[in-house]
């Protein structure tokens, strides 16, 4: 679908991947309304955008259900209609064994990652169905069909947006409604930050799950790092703006039904199907010092 002229609904628009998709729907002539928890960062993607009236800002919890459900009028009242909805809200866990983590933040990957993702959907899929063409676009992660040490809640919350979506697509196969599933490497953002994890700075789980991988070939046979790196293939972190560029084009407009964004997530993609134990394993061995 083109998007110029459209109405998108972006999810955790005030920052990293979910600020630069609306900054990039923005640039192509649409209009967005940006949701996320905080006003302040909506504030400032609406600065940086300099659309006018074309963004419109809602800070909503999209764990809250019933603050979802009434989105829809909100995003009519300003936009008139919705043509798409882009899910990329989504938060880390504290970098600890599955056994280490407390049933709250559990709770809060699962709430956010998933339930937002699912509130979302319910609240703005008939909208989108009645539209002459429209997109639903769920940006899952490379973490949902990798395991990360550390990250095993939040690759399950990921893998089940995976699922979810994939579900929906089948339910959708042959009406208006074309629904992508997108898988993000390693991308420049402040996730660590933005999810309240205790490791400022440090690397998202794509980036571990990246700098895991730098050194395999395709097939998944070892090739030394320092080879890698020297002939110009170590996998490299994706400027949030063109993860954008990439989600827009393949997702929005072409409609593929699955992306993945990063040369490190498709050669991983590609791994965990062929060869998924191997694929664990060498991600496990790599990051055995992560947990200590």
């Amino acid at each position: 679908m083109q998007t110029q002229d459209k109405t998108f609904v972006v999810t955790g628009a005030g920052n990293g991947i979910g600020r630069e998709v609306a900054l990039e729907l923005l640039r192509r002539g649409a209009r967005v309304a940006g949701v996320d928890l905080r006003g302040d960062a909506l504030e400032r993607t609406a600065a940086l955008a300099g659309a006018g009236d074309r963004f419109t800002s809602h800070a909503v919890d999209i764990t809250d259900q019933a603050a979802v459900a009434g989105l829809p009028e909100e995003v009519a009242a300003a936009h008139g209609h919705v043509d798409g909805l882009l899910n990329v809200a989504g938060i880390i866990q504290q970098f600890v064994h599955f056994a280490q983590l407390d049933d709250a933040e559990m709770h809060r990957v699962m709430d956010v990652n998933f339930w937002g993702t699912v509130h979302t959907t319910r609240a703005f899929l008939p909208h989108l169905a009645a539209r002459p063409e429209a997109c639903l676009v769920n940006v899952s992660s490379m973490g949902g069909f990798v395991p990360v040490p550390g990250q095993t809640l939040y690759g399950a919350s990921k893998a089940a947006v995976k699922l979810l979506t994939e579900g929906i697509y089948a339910e959708q196969r042959g009406t208006s409604v074309a629904v992508s599933i997108v898988f993000p490497g390693a991308i420049g953002t402040d996730i660590t930050a933005n999810s309240g994890v205790a490791r400022p700075g440090a690397p998202s789980p794509e980036e571990e799950a990246t700098g895991a991988a730098v050194g395999m070939d395709p097939a998944g046979a070892g090739e030394p790092a320092e080879k890698k790196a020297a002939s110009g293939q170590a996998a490299q972190t994706l400027p949030p703006a063109e993860a954008a560029r990439i989600i827009v084009d393949k997702a929005v407009e072409k409609g593929d039904y699955r992306v993945t964004v990063g040369k490190d997530a498709t050669f991983l993609d590609r791994l965990s199907r062929f060869a998924p134990q191997r694929a664990t394993d060498m991600i496990a061995k790599k990051m055995a010092s992560l947990l200590g």
